[in-house]
């Protein structure tokens, strides 16, 4: 770098070629490498070479113009030398330039073969008295003899290691650096102290072209001495901070002292203002619409951020605070779609069945058009795996044109997942409902709670219990993040829990929500679901056309009865895939153009039939019995095997039975011997003989009143000797006065001896409230009888008496895996 060189004083103007440059800015004092590619350009710096080297450097106003236009060229240019050309190519080579002084442009006198332009001396006007300049150039001179001293200072600490090298290299920096520093003492014009000081600052393209084109050496010193002065500073402090550390051992001495000079050394430079950080979110927390308890939280973080470094763990904990604040959509709501019609299409072409659930959605549509403030209502969907819970909450929200969140809590066991974690804790975080809420972007989406039943407690809290203000009404309009400390109106948002028991939820939960059961689908229920949603989803997902696969009617349902047995349809969409694959292996292999599957096509693809009917093959047993459980997976046949022999009239009871069903086997059996003449049983003969009663599958734990009836029963066939019909199924509790008592899970119940082929059901008489559930299709196929005692039920249940020549019927083999899957018995309310 040479220092500026002295201004000619004979020049006076004249005419030379122009050199554009598009997207650099040269002052005087400087040599450069410029790379020549344009023709004018190329032929500019030719006619140069070959006359005086003298050639005047104007920038382009728009660096985007690739054209040479002189109505973009600027008024001012830098009269310079050519001090050498270096050829690459043909059409492109370097020319080595060193600017001398700034002209002013008169007008381009000639356009071709190249532009010249003819120049005059740039005249200066100073704003200020000559003292102040003198002064503004003294000070910029000052800041820059620092900085050309630690320059210098630089190039000294880069070289080799080699001692006599790095020695004689320290001597040369240091003779440069005089003869800079004397170059520099001898310039008095203000403005070559403007040129001299540009090296030494940043400045981008627009800055260095204001600094060519002005005529006041006032305002051009102004320009370079805010930079150079922050330059100096940094220096400064960095010094300051070698004495200070020098010989300290102290790791946080130091920490502190370099963290806080940082800080200096940034305000200095500009470089990082961390108010602007601080300004910004400021200015996003007064436009939103944060209430003001908010807002005045998030203000108090505000100012306790103006006066931390950003550099610090507190000011990134409170940052991400504030940005929390404003990431929760406070005052955004979602309008509804008050579309009863819309909404009851929606739900019908996405579900099948579930009337009752369509039925209070649609209530739900009606009573917010009439009632817009009324609070949402907290639903709970109650039914087994694979009815359409979860998909039900996504159905709500787009008749209702509402954000949709779902929120999984299964095997959620820590009170911070609901309510978020103390902010004093390593990278602490909001709760799920406030994340939700952050997710869905309004203060009204529908929340799905899945699996609301899978919660569990453990040291870390109870979050069951932390659900407690989510999902009370009166509450929940202050709802208290642990994290965010300021309450979040949760009362807009309509919750829809699902769960497959009700055993596992707490009562005082259980009692803030509304409960739907969804008891599961009936055969043609299925079949509707399979044609207008299965088959079409899997087709799609194995790549097979709307039209190059069909399924028979008579294969779905035999599908669903003889290769699943559920009360929802996930079963039945896996074996719908296993035919789709089957289907596009034809398609892929060219076997076939188009696949038809009939009901004889099933076994050739499933393998053979899987379920069969738990009464098939059966025949009417001494002390077997039929009964019927409810289940979390739904409702399912339970066989009571009953076999009496001498003994002392004692009561043996297996198959791992829970507390309540052993206590009515006792009372079935104190029934009996208490009535025992009345049957036509001998007493002495029941005091001789004990009874085994045992359920199948004793690792299914059993438990549950409704077995009652079903178990009276068989133990008068035990002892009685007379068979029970196979074809009937009993549920009902009993007393000791042998009334038949209510039970819960009828739907279910019913459904599951519809698919077991049962032909006729007793049920109490005071659940004939709970038939209304029960599908049409169901009660026109089952012979569903209501008893007031269990007299009702025996007279059918009960054959007579086989004659002593008859000759015992043989136990037939096991004929499935039928019986209970569940393990609890839901009690009635």
């Amino acid at each position: 770098m040479s220092p500026t060189p002295a201004r000619p004083a004979e020049f006076v103007g004249g005419q030379y070629p122009v050199l554009p440059l598009r997207t650099e800015v040269h002052l005087p004092g400087r040599v450069a490498s410029l790379e020549i590619g344009r023709d004018t350009s190329i032929r500019a710096v030719e006619a140069a070479a070959k006359d005086d080297n003298q050639i005047v450097v104007i920038p382009q106003r728009n660096p985007a113009t690739r054209d040479v236009n002189p109505r973009d060229l600027v008024e001012v240019g830098v009269l310079s030398e050519i001090v050498q050309v270096v050829k690459h190519s043909p059409g492109r080579f370097t020319a080595v330039v060193r600017f001398g002084r700034r002209v002013k442009v008169d007008g381009i006198v000639a356009s071709e073969p190249f532009l010249v332009a003819a120049v005059s001396p740039l005249q200066h006007r100073p704003s200020v008295a000559q003292g102040e300049l003198v002064a503004m150039a003294k000070q910029a001179k000052d800041h820059l003899a620092i900085l050309i001293a630690e320059a210098h200072s630089r190039k000294d600490k880069g070289k080799p290691d080699d001692k006599e090298d790095k020695a004689a290299a320290a001597a040369t920096q240091k003779e440069t650096a005089r003869e800079a520093l004397a170059a520099l003492a001898a310039v008095t014009d203000p403005d070559l102290v403007v040129d001299h000081a540009v090296p030494y600052v940043d400045l981008d393209r627009d800055e260095l072209l204001a600094l060519l084109i002005e005529t006041d050496p006032a305002r051009r010193l102004e320009k370079v001495l805010l930079p150079l002065e922050r330059k100096a500073a940094v220096l400064k402090l960095k010094g300051e901070i070698g004495a200070e550390l020098e010989g300290e051992t102290s790791r946080t001495h130091r920490e502190k002292v370099l963290r806080d000079r940082m800080r200096q050394i940034q305000e200095e430079l500009g470089e990082a203002d961390e108010n602007a950080e601080v300004d910004e979110l400021r200015a996003k927390v007064d436009a939103s619409k944060m209430p003001d308890e908010v807002r005045a939280a998030a203000r108090k973080q505000l100012a306790r951020m103006a006066g931390m470094a950003t550099a610090s763990p507190e000011f990134s904990i409170a940052r991400t605070y504030v940005e929390t604040l404003l990431d929760i959509p406070f005052g955004t709501i979602t309008e509804d779609r008050i579309d009863v019609p819309a909404a009851r299409a929606i739900l019908e072409a996405e579900h099948a069945g579930l009337d009752k659930i369509k039925k209070r959605i649609l209530e739900f549509i009606a009573v917010r058009k009439l009632a817009p403030q009324k609070q949402g209502p907290i639903l709970l969907f109650v039914g087994p795996p694979g009815v359409g819970k979860t998909s039900l909450g996504r159905s709500i929200a787009q008749s209702l044109g509402r954000k949709y969140v779902r929120i999984s809590l299964g095997g959620v066991r820590d009170e911070a997942e609901i309510r978020g974690h103390r902010r004093t804790y390593i990278g602490a975080l909001p709760g799920r409902i406030v994340a939700g809420l952050k997710k869905a972007g309004s203060m009204n989406p529908v929340f799905v709670l899945d699996e609301i039943d899978k919660m569990t407690a453990d040291m870390r809290g109870d979050p069951a219990a932390a659900m407690l203000e989510v999902l009370d009404p009166e509450q929940n309009k202050e709802f208290t993040d642990h994290y965010v400390e300021v309450p979040v109106d949760l009362s807009k948002i309509m919750f829809i829990a699902t769960a497959n028991s009700l055993d596992s939820i707490p009562g005082p939960l259980l009692d803030r929500m509304e409960l739907i059961e969804l008891p599961g689908y009936t055969a043609l229920e299925k079949q509707a679901i399979a044609k207008r949603h299965l088959v079409p989803k899997q087709t799609a997902e194995h790549g097979i056309e709307k039209d190059k696969l069909t399924i028979d009617d008579d294969a779905l349902l035999d599908l669903i009865h003889g290769w699943t047995r559920e009360a929802g349809v996930r079963n039945l969409e896996r074996e719908i895939a296993s035919l789709c694959r089957a289907a596009a292996v034809k398609l892929a292999s060219g076997e076939a153009e188009s696949v038809h599957l009939g009901a004889a096509d099933l076994p050739e693809i499933l393998g053979p039939a899987r379920v069969t009917s738990d009464v098939a093959g059966r025949r009417p047993e001494v002390g077997v019995i039929t009964g019927l459980a409810w289940t979390p997976t739904g409702g399912d046949v339970m066989f009571i095997e009953a076999r009496a022999f001498q003994g002392k009239g004692d009561l043996r009871l297996t198959g791992q039975l829970g507390d309540v069903m052993k206590e009515s086997a006792t009372a079935a059996h104190s029934w009996v011997r208490s009535n025992a003449a009345r049957l036509g049983i001998e007493h002495d003969k029941i005091l001789a003989t004990d009874i085994h009663v045992h359920l199948p599958q004793g690792a299914v734990k059993k438990d549950g009143p409704s077995a009652g009836v079903a178990l009276t029963i068989a133990l008068v066939s035990a002892v009685s000797g007379r068979p029970v019909r196979n074809d009937v199924a009993i549920t009902g509790e009993i007393d000791l006065r042998g009334r038949a008592l209510p039970v819960g899970g009828i739907k279910e119940k019913l459904l599951a001896a519809h698919r077991a082929g049962i032909k006729v059901v007793f049920v109490p008489a005071r659940n004939e409230k709970d038939l209304i559930d029960v599908p049409p299709e169901v009660k026109a196929e089952l012979d569903i009888r209501l008893m007031q005692r269990i007299d009702d039920a025996m007279a059918v249940a009960l054959g007579p008496k086989p004659a002593e020549s008859d000759t015992p019927p043989a136990i037939p083999p096991p004929t499935s895996t039928g019986g209970t899957r569940g393990v609890t018995e839901r009690l009635p309310s």
